[in-house]
């Protein structure tokens, strides 16, 4: 539609100055000057498939812009001069003309491309956000039943043990060959790795947010998607940790693997 207008427009101009152009060479010159940005509109698509559609992104495509516009401009005004048949010298003259064209349709684009990159990303961590919220109401009714392989750690604060409750726990950290502990305002100590001891608790109410850190998803109050594509979890007590986008991804496929066994 933009190449019929341009040419219908282009036509008008030319009568308007006494000379004569046809409709198919007002199609062919003006579908030749906007084919010059489909490997534009590429190199756009390509650069926020790259760097995604924030600040990076922006940086890429300005500094691209600065080869692509000249060329762009340089490109429109050679088939300008092959349809109108004008003298090579009127080249630069023509290229200074349509750089400001080319620095709105270059702009145009990217706008576009970062629109469709960020409609994208809004889509996918809304579907996100409602595969988490599963996550979130199966865990809580996993730790509700009855059929946890283990209710209960047993923690080193200073120097006595204490039983604390598994759904009283709200996030593991390693240390080493240690775990801490975080429930509510406190914290203690299990002497065991924290990969063996994710191996003893219900896969369904704990999960790894961060490879030194495993969340009980039952105690989590509130979830929010950040703009790198991981969540930033707020727990009962009002901690907030951040999931990445690593262990969100193993989480969504624990997720696919259980809904498919249930089915």
């Amino acid at each position: 539609m933009t190449t019929i207008c341009a040419a219908w427009f282009m036509r008008r101009a030319v009568e308007a100055k006494g000379g004569h152009l046809g409709v198919a060479e007002s199609l062919m010159w003006q579908g030749a000057t906007f084919a010059v940005w489909l490997p534009v509109g590429i190199v756009v698509w390509l650069i926020i498939r790259r760097f995604g559609a924030g600040l990076a992104a922006l940086a890429a495509l300005t500094v691209a812009g600065l080869a692509i516009v000249p060329l762009a401009a340089l490109a429109g005004a050679a088939i300008d001069l092959a349809f109108a048949a004008g003298p090579a010298s009127k080249l630069a003259g023509r290229t200074l003309g349509r750089t400001p064209v080319a620095i709105l349709l270059y702009t145009a684009i990217c706008a576009v491309g970062a629109a469709a990159a960020h409609r994208s990303r809004a889509v996918e961590a809304q579907a996100h956000a409602r595969t988490l919220e599963a996550a979130l109401r199966a865990a809580r009714e996993a730790l509700a039943g009855s059929d946890a392989p283990v209710e209960r750690v047993m923690v080193m604060m200073g120097n006595r043990r204490a039983p604390v409750l598994l759904d009283e726990v709200e996030w593991f950290a390693s240390a080493g060959n240690y775990v801490v502990v975080h429930w509510g305002d406190r914290e203690g100590l299990i002497r065991e790795p924290l990969k063996a001891l994710e191996a003893r608790l219900d896969g369904r109410v704990f999960a790894r947010s961060h490879r030194s850190t495993l969340v009980n998803l039952a105690r989590v109050r509130e979830t929010r998607s950040l703009s790198d594509g991981s969540w930033q979890l707020t727990m009962a007590s009002g901690t907030e940790l951040v999931a990445s986008r690593t262990y969100r991804d193993a989480v969504m496929a624990r997720l696919g693997r259980q809904d498919a066994s249930v089915s």
